[in-house]
């Protein structure tokens, strides 16, 4: 599992840990408008189904009002477990500190803007069974033609000549993954961009399902073009990233300190 570092201080709930059958993990980073509506959303659907769920937030650092939206829903809702880092860490970071602390059998990572569609769980849990890693496919995307869907086509398909596992969508945040197949990986900064190919060398099976994608109601993307440039800088060493992430020699990198956890 990933090296875990605490700050000095840092206060931890004593709720007894209990394995469950699926954990959602969501990265949060100054999201506050979307916390409550997409627990809401979540709430419901997670209530359908027939599993045990646990909601995990890592709050990367946030600036705004994030983590009191999510102390104020953890304390009323204990399917809830809440992570708040001392800064912004990254989505790797943050993703990585959710795979270590996840009592999930199965992890659903998803975004917290809103984007993702609580109503694709149920499905990506479903195809679960005969897949170690399901990536969402977003097939329809809501987001700006020139900057975000054509960089993304063109990266996606260099990503897979590279690694050999192709999907159409491999940022698409919202996947569900056996957690045998990435509580071991040792992550770097940036390499949560390429979880399904580091999952792939544990063994795990990869396939894709179309999943519905909606646009932004609130706040600002965290990501452009850039984002595109360095998946490009990362084609290069990407190979030797992958085989670090699984070799047992490689040192536990430190990628987050952990200022307070609510469970």
């Amino acid at each position: 599992m990933v090296a875990v570092e605490k700050a000095p201080g840092a206060r931890e709930g004593h709720r007894r840990a209990v394995s469950v059958d699926l954990s959602i993990l969501i990265p949060l980073y100054n999201e506050e408008p979307n916390v409550a509506p997409l627990h809401a959303e979540l709430s419901v659907v997670l209530a359908s189904m027939p599993v045990s769920c646990e909601i995990l937030a890592v709050d990367d650092g946030s600036t705004d009002g994030t983590f009191e939206v999510l102390r104020r829903i953890q304390a009323s809702d204990p399917a809830v477990r809440v992570i708040r880092f001392t800064r912004n860490f990254g989505q790797t970071a943050a993703m990585a500190a959710g795979f270590a602390h996840a009592r999930g059998e199965l992890i659903v990572t998803f975004d917290g803007d809103l984007q993702n569609d609580p109503r694709d769980v149920p499905r990506l849990l479903a195809l679960a069974r005969d897949y170690d890693v399901v990536c969402g496919w977003r097939k329809d995307r809501k987001d700006d033609f020139l900057t975000r869907y054509v960089p993304s086509v063109i990266a996606n398909k260099l990503i897979g000549l590279v690694t050999g596992v192709r999907v159409h969508d491999a940022g698409c945040s919202l996947k569900i993954f056996r957690a045998a197949v990435v509580k071991p990986l040792k992550l770097e900064p940036g390499m949560h961009r390429y979880l399904p190919a580091l999952a792939s060398q544990l063994g795990g099976r990869v396939t894709e399902m179309v999943v519905n994608h909606r646009p932004r109601r609130f706040g600002r993307s965290k990501y452009g073009l850039s984002r595109t440039f360095r998946v490009l800088a990362d084609l290069f060493t990407l190979r030797r990233q992958m085989r670090r992430a699984v070799d047992p020699a490689t040192p536990q990198p430190r990628l987050y300190e952990i200022a307070e956890i609510l469970e």
